[in-house]
C-alpha cells in the first residue's frame, strides 16, 4: 500500500463520493434529507453565497480544500479572485482557518497579505485529486466534486462523510509544506536559515548565541532579524515568532513551554 498523501486522499474522495450518493438514495423519500444533505445549484454565484453563509456562521474551525480547477463557466462568472479572498476573512473572531491547495492553484498574492495580518490564514500545499471542500465547524461541509452523475454542489451534514473530510484533511495537512516557505522566503536553503532564525526569535534565543550556532556574523544575523519582522508585519521579536508559529512556517510552541 502506498503511503503518498495523494492516494490517501484519492481513497478518502472516492469514500466521500460513495457516501454522498448512498446518503441521497437513503434519504431521497424522507424529510431529513434537507437537514442532512442540501444541493447547491450548480452556478459559480450560488456557491459562493452559499460558503458566504457557512463561513459567517463558524464558530470553531474553517477548513477548506482548494484543489479542483475552475470550469470555463466558473471563471466566466467569477468577478475576481478577490471575492473569494474576502469570504475567508468574513470569519469571526477566534476562528482558525486553514486552506489546503495545489501547487497549479496557489495564490501567492494572498500568502503574502497573511503575513502583516492580526488573524492569519494557514496555507499548505500538497498534491491532490480535484476537489473543493469548506468544512465548517466538523459539522457542516459544502463539497463540489464529480461524480457518476457529473458536478454534485452540496452542503453535507451526514457525520460519516463529516468524518471522513476531516480525517483526510487533517492527514494531507499534516504533510503538506507551509506555502509562505517557498512564496515569501525562495529556495529551500533560504526557507531552512529562516526557519532556524524564527525559531530562535520564538524561543528568545540572544543575538550572540543565535549568531553562533547560524555561524554568522551578529549584525549579519541581526540584518536577518529585521527582514524576518518587516516580512511578517511584526513589532517585536517575540511577535514574528508567534506569528511564524501561527502561520505554520515553524511548530507551535508547546503548552507550559517558556515564553519572552
Amino acid at each position: 500500500m502506498s503511503d503518498r498523501p495523494e492516494d490517501e486522499l484519492e481513497q478518502a474522495l472516492l469514500e466521500v463520493r460513495a457516501l454522498i450518493e448512498s446518503s441521497v438514495a437513503i434519504h431521497r423519500d424522507r424529510s431529513a434529507q434537507e437537514q442532512l444533505i442540501t444541493a447547491v445549484e450548480n452556478d459559480y454565484a450560488a456557491v459562493l453565497d452559499t460558503a458566504r453563509t457557512l463561513i459567517r456562521g463558524a464558530t470553531r474551525s474553517i477548513d477548506i480544500v482548494h484543489a479542483r480547477p475552475p470550469s470555463a463557466s466558473d471563471r466566466a462568472a467569477r468577478p475576481s479572485d478577490r471575492a473569494e479572498r474576502e469570504l475567508l476573512y468574513a470569519a469571526a473572531e477566534g476562528v482558525g482557518v486553514r486552506l489546503l491547495t495545489i501547487p497549479p492553484l496557489l495564490d501567492e498574492e494572498f500568502v503574502r497579505e497573511q503575513f502583516g495580518r492580526h488573524r492569519p490564514v494557514a496555507v499548505r500545499v500538497s498534491r491532490m485529486p480535484p476537489l473543493q471542500a469548506l468544512i465548517v465547524d466538523g459539522s457542516a461541509a459544502l463539497v463540489v466534486a464529480d461524480s457518476s452523475v457529473g458536478r454534485r454542489s452540496s452542503v453535507i451534514r451526514v457525520p460519516e462523510v463529516l468524518h471522513t473530510l476531516r480525517t483526510f484533511f487533517q492527514s494531507v495537512w499534516s504533510d503538506a509544506v507551509p506555502a509562505g516557505e517557498t512564496v515569501v522566503f525562495g529556495d529551500r536553503d533560504r526557507a531552512a536559515l529562516a526557519q532556524r532564525i524564527l525559531g530562535a526569535l520564538q524561543a528568545g534565543v540572544t543575538d550572540e548565541v543565535a549568531a553562533r550556532e547560524l555561524t554568522v556574523s551578529v549584525r549579519t544575523y541581526r540584518r536577518y532579524v529585521a527582514e524576518m519582522m518587516s516580512l511578517l508585519g511584526a513589532s517585536s521579536r517575540f511577535q514574528a515568532g508567534v506569528r511564524a508559529a501561527e502561520l505554520g512556517l515553524i511548530p507551535a510552541p508547546r503548552p507550559g513551554s517558556a515564553g519572552r
